[in-house]
């Protein structure tokens, strides 16, 4: 279905406008390194629920990981389970408050920042950094992508085009108004997000006759699934795979545990702890980010696994045979596309691009500060720091914009649950410590951050067949896509990598001990 022209511009120049001036907004009232970097410490707790939510769920929870349960099934529900459980409410009273007080009492304002701050180390700064600045970008191309191609495959735009222009407006009040307009800008793109999402899920059920027609017609399908789906261990679109099966496994552990779990570490998340003034903002923000956030991943997934029913009833075949080119990502936009009112269509096109477009900026200015704060040797006045840091910030978003034309399809629900996996497996524990030990230990934190890193690097490289087959530095070394058989090839790194990242941190915590030479300054918890 192609869009009205004139209604698409009308109402995409409303909420350019209004992005637009959110922006500048935040540009005025940003007059120093604690406004751009922490939006000055003052920020309202709906303001901080609406941000962390929309940077949180992005294109990829939307179109990549809706078309992964459009292609898997259902049991990605157990991923909204876990991103409000441990996404919302661990994250927000169990690691939201300290990081607030300990962040305040330091005067941190970045997550390499605090995490140096909290064990006296420029070591932990500089390689919480490095991890950000060489992992980062991977996600950020799948949410460029992401985005680009819904805009093309709506309004016809060449991918190349839609993408750029895509990143050039994020930027823009990235680079100028640093977290402030981020955080602004963020939360009217949440409220859009909210409003498309709630409206999909009404239309879809609407559209296939009903919630308990619509499901009970997906579970009867379970004869169709494709016979490569059902050897991996796939029963159905409204099950779950097969207990330790190859399917269940990469279900398990690379998209719901790798997403589920990762949250808690992710440095643009993190920040946003330390913007509001108290605690009890924190806890009116659970409030307001708790149901966003089932809205957000629980639609996209209920309506992956639908579009199931709507491709069968109207082309004869299920939804990975009307993508395009076999992609999943491309499942979404086709369904709203083939199914949606053109009102509708854009409508969600909007939430879409306001679901990318808050994400993107949170990770651009992540980038930007980590690289031209974190890493780069702060010297000059505030003015230089600051233009140090915009300068930092266009480089890693030209980079992420090549990485994106690189990337291949059906990679956005991959590379999120990748990073946050690095994320989780090389700062969790670390991050974990810092907050709740009195005396960090930062020969044990050193050890876990190293660990985790390196092993979930080679744990992608060499193990996990997803990933290994298409670095090919196993095949080039060893002859072979992935070193160990299976089921191994289909347990994420995460499931590796983070106990021993924590095994490591008790045992170097331990031996520091032991030898009574704590290096972490007392008192930072």
């Amino acid at each position: 279905m192609a869009v009205d022209t004139g209604l698409f511009i009308a109402i995409t120049l409303v909420y350019l406008v209004a992005v637009i001036s959110l922006g500048y907004l935040g540009y005025r009232r940003t007059k120093g390194e604690d406004d751009y970097l922490v939006a000055g410490r003052r920020v309202h707790p709906v303001v901080l629920a609406l941000s962390y939510g929309a940077t949180f769920i992005s294109t990829s929870a939307i179109i990549g990981f809706g078309g992964v349960a459009a292609q898997l099934g259902m049991g990605m529900i157990w991923l909204t389970v876990l991103n409000i459980g441990l996404g919302i409410l661990i994250a927000f009273v169990v690691f939201g408050k300290r990081t607030r007080r300990i962040g305040s009492q330091l005067r941190a304002v970045t997550f390499p920042d605090l995490m140096g701050k909290c064990y006296g180390s420029p070591f932990m700064q500089y390689t919480a950094g490095l991890v950000i600045v060489v992992g980062m970008p991977l996600y950020t191309a799948a949410i460029l992508i992401g985005g680009a191609q819904f805009i093309t495959s709506t309004l016809q735009v060449p991918y190349t085009t839609s993408l750029i222009a895509f990143a050039a407006i994020v930027a823009l009040y990235v680079v100028l108004g640093g977290l402030l307009a981020v955080m602004y800008t963020d939360a009217l793109q949440g409220g859009i997000m909210f409003v498309g999402m709630t409206i999909l899920l009404v239309l879809t059920y609407v559209q296939l006759g009903g919630v308990i027609e619509a499901n009970t017609a997906l579970a009867a399908m379970s004869d169709l699934v494709p016979q490569a789906l059902a050897a991996g261990g796939m029963t159905g679109w409204a099950s779950m795979p097969a207990f330790g099966s190859p399917i269940w496994l990469t279900m398990v552990t690379t998209l719901v545990l790798g997403v589920g779990i990762g949250v808690l570490a992710q440095p643009q998340l993190v920040v946003r702890f330390m913007t509001v003034r108290d605690s009890r903002a924190l806890n009116r923000a659970v409030l307001v980010g708790g149901p966003f956030i089932l809205m957000m991943t629980g639609v996209a997934f209920t309506v992956g696994a639908l579009t199931n029913v709507y491709f069968y009833r109207t082309r004869g075949v299920i939804a990975l045979a009307a993508a395009t080119d076999g992609n999943v990502d491309t499942i979404i936009p086709n369904f709203i596309n083939a199914s949606m009112p053109d009102l509708f269509i854009v409508i969600f096109m909007l939430a879409l691009l306001a679901a990318a477009m808050s994400t993107l900026s949170s990770l651009f200015h992540v980038m930007g500060t980590s690289l031209g704060f974190d890493m780069v040797r702060r010297t000059g006045s505030g003015g230089a720091s600051m233009r140090r840091i915009q300068a930092a910030t266009v480089v890693m978003i030209v980079a992420s914009i090549i990485l994106a034309f690189i990337m291949p399809g059906s990679i956005i629900a991959r590379a999120t649950a990748m990073f946050m996996g690095l994320c989780a497996s090389a700062f969790l524990p670390a991050y974990a410590h810092a907050m709740y030990s009195n005396r960090p230990s930062l020969y044990a934190a050193k050890m876990s951050l190293v660990a985790g890193a390196a092993a979930w690097f080679l744990w992608t490289a060499f193990v996990h067949i997803k990933e290994s087959a298409a670095l090919g530095i196993s095949a080039f070394l060893f002859g072979v896509p992935a070193v160990l058989p299976a089921p191994w090839q289909d347990v994420d790194p995460l499931v590796i990598a983070l106990p021993l990242s924590a095994l490591v941190l008790l045992v170097g915590w331990a031996l520091d001990r032991r030898r009574g030479s704590a290096e972490g300054p007392a008192g930072a918890a």
